[in-house]
């Protein structure tokens, strides 16, 4: 782990090249830390599956904060300098899209709940990662966009599946094939992101959700299964592995402090098992 990776003076903070991460009471903090724009590059890309491996991994962490350093992008896409390495048969999906389409769907599936924090644009790749997390709060002057049509392509990490899952067919294909933004409230009434903070606050909005994930109950991270079954499964099959995972709640530790606070008339502390 030598790779350009320091320790910064700050307990629980890790620094790499374009990745910060930051560990509080069970909250990871993630930082995609290539301002002005945090583009995702394959140095990003490595850094961030890296990153995220480690943090899935890691039982103490139980919510997930992704947010981009400075005001202007939370990220505004792909690296475009790197494109002309890809135009070979084969080339971007060698040296692109595999490595990509893994990060991303790491994040999709992370363990516990995540939280996007989007401040400025999230294009193309950028939107692509932010619909990675359960939720997605925004600065009412955030702006998304799929707008790679314009470059002469089309989203290749999970934007064709995700935002589709997200807002519906009809929303998606206007947002792909005419590569044009769209604003917070849009965003919101449409139901690609989930809330929409109040001017300067979108950090603090998301971090304070994040934290309640952190606090919460293991519960959580079964019932986020659960809903990607019902998405995605047939009925009957989704029913049976919802099934499961409510076993294993109810035989969980925190199922038994969260009934016994509850006969107490006390608040619950979970512990996350």
């Amino acid at each position: 782990m030598e790779r350009n990776l320091s320790r910064s003076k700050q307990a629980g903070t890790k620094l790499m090249n374009t990745i910060q991460v930051k560990r509080e009471d069970g909250l990871a903090i993630i930082t995609l830390n290539a301002p002005p724009l945090n583009l995702v590059s394959v140095e990003m890309t490595a850094e961030l599956d890296e990153t995220l491996a480690d943090l899935d991994g890691d039982v103490s962490v139980r919510g997930l904060l992704l947010h981009g350093a400075g005001d202007k992008a939370f990220c505004a896409g792909s690296d475009i300098k790197e494109f002309h390495a890809y135009m070979a048969p084969g080339a971007v999906i060698k040296h692109k899209l595999t490595a990509e389409n893994v990060m991303y769907s790491r994040l999709a599936h992370f363990r516990t709940p995540t939280v996007a924090a989007v401040t400025g644009v999230a294009f193309g790749g950028g939107l692509e990662l932010a619909v990675c997390c359960d939720l997605i709060v925004a600065d009412p002057q955030a702006r998304f966009a799929l707008p790679e049509v314009k470059l002469g392509v089309f989203p290749g990490s999970g934007g064709t599946v995700r935002v589709q899952r997200r807002i519906g067919h009809c929303r998606a294909t206007e947002m792909t094939l005419l590569g044009e933004p769209i604003d917070a409230m849009t965003a919101l009434h449409w139901g690609l992101i989930n809330r929409v903070a109040e001017p300067g606050d979108v950090f603090s909005m998301a971090k304070e959700i994040a934290a309640r994930f952190a606090d919460g109950p293991v519960s959580q991270n079964l019932a986020k299964s659960a809903l990607r079954y019902g998405y995605e499964l047939p009925e009957d099959q989704a029913i049976d592995e919802t099934l499961l995972l409510i076993d294993k709640a109810f035989v969980s530790q925190d199922c038994r402090v969260g009934v016994d606070a509850f006969r107490g008339k006390e608040n619950p502390r979970f512990v996350g098992r």
